[in-house]
């Protein structure tokens, strides 16, 4: 019995296609330049190789068994896919990277990564077309028109901490970081440029002991409560630690969702980002404690991998972050996190 992988060609599924479509082998045979009993054979030897019948033989048409819709269906999805792989691999070759990776910091807003990624989708880019086409292009699913036109570029989002969005960087786990701290040490491999500066304030829960405390609150004071920090992603650079005194007790959470949980719940206090505590603090869920300490900013850039030939996804992204109004909603746009 022939190998079935050999015989479950492009040819013999464009071949199946034909036939249904034609709704006979001698119309499928002219579509396809083939005498009938070529096109009988193949069908034939097409059956004993899956061990299976695809054609009922009592009918004068060519009429299909469950089995043969079957290969028919999934046949013609993989034929659209080999053609989307032929497009993604040429449109690669015009300067698209096969994948972009980010690493976005925990502090950025959320809602406007996503509003980027949104328009990088919303890209049209020329349309390739296969030396070859297929001759199933015209049952391509529905919904499938937009990533066709898509940037054949896979965007990888990595959701990084402090030191840890750094080092997936200079590590080259990432292509792209939003939100690091500027470097102490420059490296030759990466650029940097400015994202803007991000007010921290210090934040509790109504029921929290310390928002019923006289202003401004001393280092003692808070010492005495425990404090809610976001754990460094790093796994070989040294981790970064903000806020916290000595003795204090300490509640260390992954993702700053998680950190803002816990301080609306009451778990603990510390600083978040200013624009995402206005929100619920006008909800009445935070309270804002000014204390006796210098008000901290946090000074952001993002930086990006050298290359000789920079890729146009990569170029695109960079482009989007000149913009002041996009370093703004990233630094501000919070209003989408609501818990």
């Amino acid at each position: 019995m022939p190998d079935r992988r050999h015989a479950l060609t492009p040819e013999a599924l464009e071949m199946m296609d034909s036939i249904a479509r034609c709704g006979s082998f001698a119309a499928a045979a002219r579509e396809l330049g083939k005498v009938p009993s070529a096109l009988t054979y193949s069908v034939r030897q097409l059956e004993e190789a899956l061990d299976v019948l695809l054609f009922d033989r009592r009918s004068r048409q060519a009429q299909l068994t469950s089995a043969g819709e079957e290969l028919l269906r999934e046949g013609r999805r993989l034929l659209a896919q080999m053609d989307a792989v032929a497009n993604r691999v040429q449109r690669v070759a015009t300067g698209w990277e096969a994948t972009l990776s980010i690493a976005v910091d925990s502090i950025i807003a959320a809602p406007a990564i996503f509003d980027l990624m949104d328009a990088f989708y919303a890209l049209e880019v020329p349309r390739v077309h296969a030396a070859t086409p297929s001759r199933l292009a015209s049952v391509t699913p529905v919904g499938e028109e937009r990533a066709a036109h898509a940037p054949p570029t896979r965007l990888k989002l990595r959701s990084e901490v402090l030191a840890g969005t750094w080092e997936a960087l200079i590590s080259g786990q990432a292509d792209l970081a939003i939100g690091v701290l500027p470097p102490d040490n420059p490296v030759d491999a990466v650029q940097c440029a400015p994202l803007g500066m991000i007010d921290m304030v210090f934040a509790v829960a109504p029921h929290h002991p310390l928002a019923h405390e006289a202003e401004p609150l001393t280092a003692a004071t808070v010492a005495r409560h425990r404090v809610v920090v976001i754990a460094d992603s790093a796994q070989r650079l040294a981790p970064q630690t903000y806020g916290v005194m000595p003795g204090q007790d300490v509640l260390t959470v992954p993702t700053l969702v998680a950190k803002l949980e816990a301080q609306i719940r009451g778990l603990g206090c510390g600083r978040l980002p200013d624009p995402l505590v206005r929100l619920h603090a006008d909800a009445g869920r935070l309270v804002v404690k000014r204390l006796s300490d210098p008000a901290r900013s946090v000074d952001l850039h993002y930086a990006w991998r050298r290359s000789a030939a920079q890729g146009r996804a990569l170029a695109w992204w960079l482009q989007q972050l000149e913009r002041p109004a996009t370093r703004r909603a990233l630094l501000e746009q919070h209003a989408g996190l609501i818990l």
